[in-house]
């Protein structure tokens, strides 16, 4: 991926992941790998944290202490 230089990598590659979401690409429980993300996008954890800590404040995704980070049920957002 080439990222824009005027917007930061983790809000592009947030906008990645939440299309793919949308598309059912990574449909509901799917896995969010930090470690394959890393690798994917070629950036450091802590962008992929950023990515992460945005999807999960949008109730897109969940994480669990010691399981990971999974695409959230789609009747689960987080509601206003």
């Amino acid at each position: 991926m080439e990222f824009n230089p005027t917007r930061p990598k983790w809000a592009q590659i947030a906008e990645v992941i939440r299309k793919r979401i949308a598309t059912g690409e990574y449909p509901e429980h799917h896995k969010i790998s930090e470690v394959r993300l890393e690798e994917e996008f070629g950036v450091a954890r802590g962008t992929v944290r950023k990515v992460t800590a945005a999807l999960r404040e949008e109730g897109l995704i969940i994480t669990t202490q010691g399981m990971g980070s999974f695409v959230a049920e789609r009747g689960g957002r987080k509601r206003g």
